[in-house]
């Protein structure tokens, strides 16, 4: 058992990816040999036991670790503003929140009056067309900084979260 933050146990994630990496690379490249009837083969080092072993050996430490931050972010609450979430649920908020904020920020960039180029000459028409948008540009603008500055308030709070609350994994 060992006490571990969510950045912590992160950290810990990518260097048991890394390892199993390394053993699957080696199990990739030991499969197989090729060698000439004429020539003593060079045999890769690999034992098929060893290595399947090390790899369900790491599996089941991201496994169990994985479970432990799932409970974490599934049963911790964080104050975010005026109210409380618990992680999994800033998680899906933020991610609802970034598409929104993409969408408002294409809005917010474009002109009032724009216009159309349908190329120079077109045979139907001489007079040019113009394109408006269809709502406040002030409204969108005001509201992609709304939510700009929420999307922050969790980031900061999910931050100090993972850096400082400790809890428990057995691997």
């Amino acid at each position: 058992m060992a006490k571990m933050t969510s950045a912590y146990a992160n950290k810990v994630l990518k260097k048991l990816n890394d390892d199993k990496n390394f053993y699957l690379n080696k199990e990739e490249e030991g499969q197989v040999y090729v060698a000439a009837i004429d020539e003593e083969p060079v045999i890769p080092d690999y034992d098929y036991v060893e290595v399947s072993a090390k790899i369900a050996e790491i599996d089941e430490k991201i496994v169990k670790i994985k479970h432990a931050i799932n409970v974490v972010n599934a049963t911790n609450k964080i104050a975010v503003g005026d109210s409380e979430m618990t992680v999994d649920t800033i998680l899906v908020r933020m991610a609802q929140l970034n598409k929104r904020k993409m969408v408002l920020d294409k809005m917010r960039k474009r002109q009032e009056k724009t216009r159309e180029n349908y190329g120079y000459l077109n045979a139907r028409k001489a007079a040019p067309e113009y394109q408006y948008i269809n709502y406040d540009l002030k409204l969108v603008s005001s509201e992609y900084e709304r939510i700009d500055s929420e999307i922050a308030a969790m980031q900061i709070a999910l931050d100090k979260f993972n850096q400082t609350f400790e809890f428990d994994v057995e691997y």
